[in-house]
């Protein structure tokens, strides 16, 4: 019962923000009473964190199925940010503007541990993609991948492209495609280029 109210409340958070969903609201769809609820999370931010670790687990595991395939580090790079990007603009932008507003401390938290665990993965196929000549040999993996997270960040969760009703793959390509092109060498542009989603 207990997944089963965190799989619920983490499609109605995504659907239609955090602010306005009350308990009753949440577990509509199971037809439970709070009191079910209440014998697992004393409030609703004690279910959001647990709705946070599930989603960005979901990440993890996506991440992990695509650093297996057997593309370049540089396409394996764009495919698991354009994969996100797509989960991340299907979600209600409200979102992420109630959890930076209203739950700062939790999104603070779950983007740490996530940082942490995708810095577990992103990390070595950086560093990989460095010793096989598709990135510049100056580049610090670890700052590369910063900056990439920060402008990934300003497109799903920042106030700046809040209203933003566009397809997000022309944000994605000239912010944070145009920063990889910025770490790659001559060898490494020719991926992107040549990248299938290039010319979207």
């Amino acid at each position: 019962m207990k997944d089963q109210i965190i799989e619920t409340a983490l499609g109605r958070f995504l659907e239609h923000g955090i602010r306005n969903m009350t308990m009753i609201k949440l577990i509509e769809p199971l037809r439970i009473s709070t009191k079910t609820v209440y014998k697992y999370f004393d409030s609703k931010e004690a279910l959001l964190k647990e709705c946070l670790r599930v989603l960005y687990d979901g990440y993890y595991n996506e991440f992990k199925a695509i650093l297996v395939s057997k593309q370049n580090p540089v396409n394996t790079l764009l495919i698991l940010f354009r994969a996100t990007l797509g989960k991340d603009f299907g979600m209600s932008r409200e979102f992420f503007h109630d959890l930076n507003y209203y739950y700062p401390e939790l999104q603070n938290e779950a983007i740490s541990n996530a940082r942490n665990n995708y810095g577990v993965l992103m990390v070595p196929l950086v560093e990989q993609g460095i010793k096989e000549g598709f990135f510049l040999s100056s580049l610090d993996a670890q700052l590369a991948l910063k900056g990439i997270v920060t402008l990934y960040t300003s497109i799903t969760r920042g106030e700046e492209y809040r209203d933003y009703q566009g397809s997000p793959y022309p944000l994605f390509k000239n912010l944070v495609e145009i920063y990889i092109r910025g770490m790659c060498t001559e060898k490494g542009i020719k991926e992107i280029d040549n990248n299938p989603y290039h010319n979207e």
